[in-house]
């Protein structure tokens, strides 16, 4: 069928209110309308929808559209329904939502020749019903939405997907068009093959989307930072993005609490609880709706202002996709990113136990978004490349690492040091362990394994563990060192690795990671785009100092080290929030209870007669409101400790290692319970070495810093006894 340019930009206007089409639009109106097949490859704002949506409005018989989401398809029905108005038969959807009598709605409207749009899960092409009734119908085409679920390389494989082909095949014959917004050519060349359309013509837009802010923040405080961030951006509409349900309702109930209208979204709601959130948040009736990945896919809400992702996405074609959702507009769109070393490790462990193929597919998606996390490099540049795409420019204006650039260094001595290190050892071991070795710090596995004895141990000394860490994964996204998933993590070298340490070569890499926490300062404002101005930062510089004096002050008085009291973050906060009363104090970071109730009288005291003074309007919405909650781990070891069980009987209970429930023991301290582990102490420390270890925290630190305590105490005491013992001192005396 031909469909004359008039025509076409006639029935654009008429049915969608534009007067111009789009980029590749009307090529791929055209090409399909003549008969051909297509491959389009568009992101997610460039009106992939309309390349299919206007050829099956004006073209004869009824196109079927296979679409992987229920949400997706009712969003798109409501959608067209509303461009053709008072005839609601004009576009339905077929799945499992509907009822026996509007599944009879659906097939007289096909028969009767009035739809022209119908929405199929794939689940439903399966059907026998559903196959004989398509095959009483003319079909104009077939169109395969988010077409990138068609590969086992695609953030969203369905292996229903890859059926698609031999199922149409069996109704009847029709041009085909493949549409998505994330594909690598790897991708492509994948669902091109499956779908058996190697003919097809293809279509691909830019992926860059110059209007959208990447940043990838350090996942420290997280909620607190999320909701500071959304306060300060009042009415604008945004999307939370975890890889958990449990998690999303956690995020949803915080932001609840804290006056902030948010609802969850995941697979394991009702349909109909699902429906109504959507349909609140596509009417701006709540700010934001908290998700799993099965929220977002071909939603049509052009004003999503921000796209947060708690969580690291398990690949960069996720990702892409997800941030996607933010500035379809062409107006602002800011991605903020959290990001820890423990979230990829999780991701790691999840792969355990599945399919080889599986794990090694998993495995390349989750280094790459892990290169791209930890890269120094313009972010746009990289997504940009890993799409195939080029892009010239050097400094986006953009991102994160082009705003604030990080300090890098020559690092061919230090990476062929951990080379070095790897090869010595009989056999292999994690990243922390061999750190610790470079860095010269001894633990109870290091004694065990007699790796204090090595000959590399404390050969990267004048360097932390979480430098050497730091070296150990920009090996692995070099390809110079590997991780193996189903031993652990543990770490060898590569043949790539081999080479390197044969012949070293010059490898630029940053040490310990630091990435934006907020904005930047007031005066650098005018280099931020629209879209990277956004919340964090400095507080009230004249309370700050003011309450820096009462600290030292109190500290002479009390003969304490500063940090003791409240560590500089503590203060900083107060000099934002303005705390006034205990329980505000305590929302303060690092202040617990027990350390607001010890030492916040003149603070409170000093920051409300501040107040008043210079009549500060205190912002009441940046204090975060909490969900009383303990796990069931933490209450299990405030019970066992109380009960003065031994702590590696309660590491065994809960099947953790020692590092572990002393992380879990430190968190449950941080939060201001004080705990009494001088029974464990008094059996497993020499007397000597607590008096000497607590005496360095009370005399001479400067922070609580465990690697500060080793580098300053040395060899004689392991990571562990230190950290027991500043366990013991914040009990005792910053709690």
């Amino acid at each position: 069928m031909v469909i004359d340019s008039s025509r076409l930009h006639s029935s654009l206007k008429e049915f969608f209110g534009f007067d111009t089409f789009k980029a590749d639009q009307e090529q791929i109106i055209t090409h399909l309308a003549g008969g051909g097949n297509a491959f389009v490859l568009m992101p997610t704002g460039g009106g992939k929808s309309l390349c299919y949506q206007l050829p099956a409005l004006v073209m004869e018989g009824t196109a079927i559209v296979i679409s992987p989401l229920i949400a997706l398809m009712k969003n798109q029905v409501d959608a067209i329904r509303g461009f053709v108005s008072g005839n609601d038969g004009i576009a339905h959807f077929l799945n499992s939502s509907l009822s026996r009598a509007q599944i009879a709605e659906v097939r007289a409207d096909l028969l009767s020749g009035v739809t022209k749009l119908l929405y199929v899960a794939p689940e439903s092409l399966t059907k026998e019903e559903n196959i004989a009734m398509l095959r009483e119908i003319p079909i104009s085409f077939y169109a395969v939405d988010e077409a990138h679920c068609i590969s086992e390389w695609g953030h969203d494989f369905r292996p229903e997907y890859r059926k698609i082909r031999s199922i149409i095949d069996g109704i009847q014959p029709a041009p085909l068009i493949a549409l998505t917004a994330t594909a690598t050519p790897k991708v492509q060349s994948d669902i091109m093959k499956n779908l058996r359309i190697l003919d097809a013509k293809v279509f691909k837009s830019s992926f860059n989307r110059p209007n959208l802010y990447y940043e990838i923040r350090d996942k420290v405080e997280p909620e607190k930072d999320i909701i500071r961030y959304i306060r300060q951006n009042p009415g604008k509409s945004g999307i939370i993005y975890c890889l958990s349900r449990k998690k999303v309702e956690e995020i949803a109930h915080l932001l609840t609490i804290n006056g902030i209208k948010a609802l969850p979204y995941h697979a394991g709601l009702e349909a109909k609880v699902r429906a109504e959130n959507q349909d609140m948040f596509l009417m701006e009736e709540v700010q934001v709706i908290v998700a799993t990945i099965a929220f977002g896919m071909g939603i049509d809400k052009p004003d999503v202002r921000f796209v947060i992702h708690y969580d690291i996405p398990k690949s960069l074609e996720g990702y892409y996709q997800e941030t996607g959702r933010a500035g379809r507009d062409g107006g602002e769109g800011v991605c903020i990113t959290y990001y820890s070393y423990k979230d990829i490790q999780k991701l790691e462990k999840f792969m355990q136990g599945k399919p080889v193929s599986e794990q090694e597919i998993g495995r390349e998606l989750l280094s790459e978004t892990v290169s791209y996390a930890e890269s120094y490099q313009c972010r746009r540049k990289l997504l940009l490349n890993y799409f195939g795409e080029e892009y010239p420019e050097e400094n986006c204006g953009s991102c994160d690492n082009c705003l604030h650039p990080k300090t890098r260094f020559d690092g061919r001595e230090e990476m062929a040091l951990v080379i070095k290190l790897i090869k010595s050892l009989p056999e292999n071991f994690k990243t922390d362990h061999l750190a610790c070795i470079l860095s010269g710090v001894t633990n109870a596995m290091i004694k065990s394994y007699r790796h204090d004895r090595q000959q590399y141990f404390g050969a990267g000394k004048d360097h932390s563990v979480k430098f050497w860490a730091a070296v150990i994964h920009q090996g692995l996204i070099l390809h110079l060192l590997d991780k193996e998933i189903e031993s652990y993590g543990l770490i060898s070298v590569t043949p790539d690795g081999e080479a390197f340490l044969e012949k070293p070569y010059q490898i630029m890499l940053v040490g310990d990671r630091t990435y934006a926490e907020g904005a930047s300062d007031p005066d650098d404002d005018d280099e931020l785009p629209a879209a990277a101005v956004r919340g964090g930062g400095g507080g009230d510089e004249m309370l700050l100092a003011m309450l820096k004096d009462l600290r030292k002050d109190l500290s002479r008085e009390l003969k304490l080290q500063p940090w003791i009291i409240f560590s500089d973050p503590s203060l900083e906060d107060m000099s934002i929030l303005y705390p006034t009363t205990y329980e505000e104090l305590r929302n303060c970071q690092g202040v617990g209870d027990g350390k607001a109730r010890k030492y916040g009288k003149d603070f409170i005291e000093l920051i409300a007669m501040y107040v008043e003074e210079y009549e500060i309007d205190r912002p009441d919405d940046f204090i975060v409101k909490t969900v009383p909650h303990k796990s069931a781990d933490k209450v299990y070891i405030i019970q066992s400790i109380d009960r003065r069980i031994d702590l590696e009987d309660i590491a065994s209970a809960k099947g953790m290692d020692m590092d572990a429930l002393l992380g879990e023991i430190e968190a449950i301290v941080s939060s201001g319970t004080k705990l009494n582990l001088d029974y464990y102490i008094r059996e497993h420390l020499d007397e000597e070495i607590v008096e000497e270890i607590y005496g360095y925290f009370k005399e001479e630190a400067k922070s609580d810093s465990v690697s500060d305590a080793m580098d300053a105490l040395g060899d004689d005491y392991s990571e562990e006894e230190v950290r027991l013992v500043r366990i013991k001192f914040l009990c005792e005396v910053a709690n």
